[in-house]
């Protein structure tokens, strides 16, 4: 796991504080409301809660957690065997303006994994 999405409540006082304390830059601002950074081997998304809506319930920040693999095929392979094993896949196979590509499942628990081709993070070695 190489990938971590947080709900935050100010997602430009949040990209200030990862950029400031852990050095992170920015790789990908689609809008206002959300922002990937990168240490070089870490992504970090931040997704703003909306405004009146505060914090995800029981006080969640975690929007999801990702896992990076070789290959935007990898991610299509992985989709097909999740679901014919039973898993709930909560968001199809789909391929990003970035170039990356993902889809979204459930574990048991109904927390929400991102299985992720990126391919700034795909290609590097795991040390």
């Amino acid at each position: 796991m190489r990938h971590i999405a947080l709900n935050v409540n100010d997602v430009t006082r949040s990209k200030r504080f990862y950029q400031e304390f852990f050095g992170m830059e920015v790789v990908w601002e689609p809008d206002p409301k959300n922002v990937y950074l990168s240490s070089g081997c870490d992504n970090l998304a931040l997704h703003e809660i909306p405004q009146g809506r505060g914090v995800e319930p029981h006080g969640q920040k975690l929007d999801h957690l990702g896992f990076v693999v070789e290959s935007a095929e990898r991610v299509r392979e992985l989709e097909e065997e999740f679901r014919s094993r039973g898993v709930k896949i909560v968001h199809p196979f789909k391929a990003h303006r970035d170039q990356s590509a993902s889809f979204y499942c459930a574990d048991p628990d109904g927390i929400i994994i991102q299985v992720l081709y990126e391919p700034h993070l795909s290609p590097q070695e795991i040390k």
